[in-house]
């Protein structure tokens, strides 16, 4: 098996480590990172009612699904505690191409003292049941039906998982966990605004011990990650403000259906280091954020832009000029 420890060997402070107080005050983790565990953020804010949801799910083996509209960083946030419990996580998007033989395994050619021979080929879901691995399946709501059946066995709490191909049932890794990701509750997407989502099964709706709903960050604790991660003297603190505005905006407008895109926390810091690159918060706006837009809804967007510069956004604006 990879250079992985096999159980978490020490407690950790909540406080100390993800920055508020609870009721829970200390949560395992492990001694050390192996290479699966995700790189620690250190200007990444978390959500305390979101944490202690995922802290559950890894100290208490519950299963966790966050829901949150996109760009609210659910899979970050997942990833940012794991880093921090040095708990080994992967993660599988659960797109329109993954398929049950993905999940589960299936025969593959390979080559034994230079013959060809047919063997079976583990997929991601037992290969991870046997590990004390956190499984995250994003966009949990797009599985296909195939799919999100498979996954179904694994949500009870004990987890066995039963591969009839090969007459084998794999009991789970005492530290494995299970978490997911949704921009919808499993009802459906009846606004339009997530193409691809499904109706749930509401038996496997059922089996997540926990549902949490993340939102946007604050539009303070926001301005304060962009400071973190572009320290540049050419950004004062008004401009960052008024971008981190100027996101929320098309948030609102996204939510009212007024646009097609919004401006993600991700995409605000991409705006804010393109400055440092073109010089022009205009050119870099617009390459960071407007040219991913419908061009029938640039004028929405010059709009709101106008609104938080008190300047006219031209498109197609050149000048080197900050």
């Amino acid at each position: 098996m990879e250079n992985m420890p096999s159980k978490p060997e020490r407690m950790i402070s909540i406080k100390e480590t993800f920055g508020f107080s609870s009721i829970m005050k200390e949560v395992m983790a492990f001694a050390e990172p192996s290479e699966y565990v995700p790189a620690i953020d250190p200007a990444y804010r978390f959500d305390p009612q979101v944490t202690l949801s995922l802290l559950a799910g890894f100290n208490n083996n519950r299963r966790v699904l966050i829901q949150g509209r996109h760009g609210t960083g659910k899979s970050t946030h997942i990833e940012q505690v794991a880093a921090r419990l040095n708990w080994p996580c992967v993660r599988v998007n659960l797109d329109g191409h993954i398929s049950r033989l993905d999940l589960v395994g299936k025969d593959a050619i390979k080559i034994e003292e230079g013959l060809q021979v047919t063997a079976f080929q583990e997929g991601i879901i037992p290969w991870a049941l046997q590990r004390p691995i956190a499984l995250i399946f994003d966009e949990y709501d797009a599985g296909r039906p195939d799919v999100m059946f498979v996954i179904q066995q694994i949500l009870e709490q004990e987890g066995r998982f039963t591969m009839p191909d090969q007459n084998k049932i794999i009991h789970p890794h005492p530290y494995f966990r299970i978490f997911a990701t949704s921009n919808t509750l499993g009802l459906g997407d009846p606004a339009g605004l997530y193409h691809g989502t499904h109706r749930l099964n509401q038996a496997q709706m059922d089996r997540w011990n926990i549902v949490a709903n993340l939102n946007y960050l604050k539009p303070e604790e926001e301005v304060a990650i962009v400071l973190g991660r572009v320290p540049d003297k050419a950004h004062n603190k008004k401009d960052i403000e008024a971008m981190v505005t100027l996101a929320n905006l098309t948030r609102n407008a996204f939510s009212a259906g007024d646009i097609s895109t919004l401006m993600s926390p991700r995409t605000v810091i991409t705006w804010a280091e393109n400055c440092t690159i073109f010089k022009d918060k205009q050119q870099a706006f617009a390459v960071s954020f407007l040219n991913k837009c419908d061009e029938s809804e640039h004028a929405i967007i010059a709009e709101l832009y106008q609104r938080c510069f008190d300047e006219e956004l031209v498109v197609g604006h050149t000048d080197n000029t900050n």
